[in-house]
């Protein structure tokens, strides 16, 4: 996931913390505006778009919690992060109840920080792509249609897809040669993601192979722990 450009709002109160913060994630390509307070926190969200938010529990004159209450009115989809001193279960509830996508308790490694947000920015990109409205796809030799569920190779007659065979390849074909992560198909599709819509999606990904095989450039790969891609091969 492409950090450079992306935007942080961090709310600290430590000033030597918060300074050393913003120049790490600095020099990891993003743009960075540090507020000392969950009131001056507030103030600059409202002024700007923020790709993720990462707001420090125990603050003066605005704790984490009530600013994050109200960055969710003002945003629901904006990614929040939690940083705090506390390793209550409570106050990770609590935090989780504010909106969280993660948290994270001080003192923690900064590397593991950065992989969080990498990987809450690339769910939230494979999450835009996945509400996109595009519904025709070439795919090697083949044609899907998913508003109709056709798919049709070729001069071949079409074949009328399941809802769950259609979905499932629009994902795979909005994320054509690139990953698609098992999760999100799992949220998107089946509503949920347990031992049980895993099983079934693995049922499905075969039934999409046996329609696809008939085209020797495209292929289903599974990346084992991660998800699937869709490949086409230029012939």
């Amino acid at each position: 996931m492409e950090t450079i450009n992306k935007k942080i709002l961090l709310v600290e109160d430590d000033p030597n913390f918060g300074i050393v913060l913003k120049d790490y994630l600095s020099m990891n390509d993003f743009d960075v505006t540090l507020a000392k307070n969950g009131m001056e926190g507030f103030e600059k969200f409202k002024k700007d778009n923020y790709d993720i938010c990462i707001l420090d529990v125990m603050m003066p004159y605005k704790d984490g919690f009530t600013l994050a209450k109200e960055i969710r009115e003002k945003n629901e989809n904006v990614p929040i992060v939690f940083l705090t001193a506390k390793t209550m279960k409570e106050d990770v509830l609590k935090g989780y109840k504010a909106g969280a996508d993660d948290y994270l308790n001080k003192p923690f490694d900064s590397e593991v920080l950065l992989m969080k947000l990498k990987a809450i920015l690339q769910r939230k990109a494979s999450n835009s792509l996945a509400d996109s409205r595009k519904f025709e796809f070439q795919i090697g030799g083949f044609h899907l249609n998913s508003k109709l569920r056709f798919l049709k190779y070729k001069d071949t007659e079409a074949i009328k897809l399941s809802p769950k065979e259609n979905e499932l390849l629009r994902l795979l074909a909005l994320h054509e040669n690139d990953l698609m992560p098992r999760e999100l198909a799992l949220t998107k599709i089946w509503r949920d993601d347990n031992y049980f819509t895993s099983r079934s999606m693995d049922v499905y990904i075969a039934k999409l192979r046996k329609y696809l095989k008939v085209d020797p450039t495209v292929e289903i790969l599974n990346i084992h722990g991660e998800g699937f891609r869709l490949v086409v091969k230029n012939e």
